[in-house]
């Protein structure tokens, strides 16, 4: 293969790992948060249950909300997220309800 021919494929190779590094990072709060359910397990007693939301549970939905649509999305998950108990949660921890 000749120099030029070298430099042009280094320099192509180069800007595809560049590319796919920038365009594969999460940005924002997402590239904080790791979306996992059972975070949520200080609110379960205020989604299935009628107790308040404590500090611990409105702090974990906080870090969670921008998981929230993967959540009402989940068909295992959906009826918690859109229940009267899991709304009533998110308003009393100022998280807004996910419009997905």
């Amino acid at each position: 293969m000749k120099p030029a021919a070298q430099v042009v494929l280094a320099v192509v190779a180069a800007w595809a790992v560049i590319l796919l590094v920038c365009g594969g990072a999460p940005r924002g709060a997402e590239a904080a948060t790791t979306c996992n359910a059972l975070q949520l397990t200080p609110c379960a007693g205020a989604i299935v249950g009628n107790s308040a939301p404590t500090a611990a549970c409105c702090s974990r939905l906080k870090e969670q909300e921008p998981c929230l649509c993967t959540y009402a999305r989940d068909p295992n998950l959906q009826r918690y997220v859109n229940s009267p108990n899991g709304k009533n949660t998110l308003a009393t921890c100022k998280v807004p309800m996910p419009s997905c």
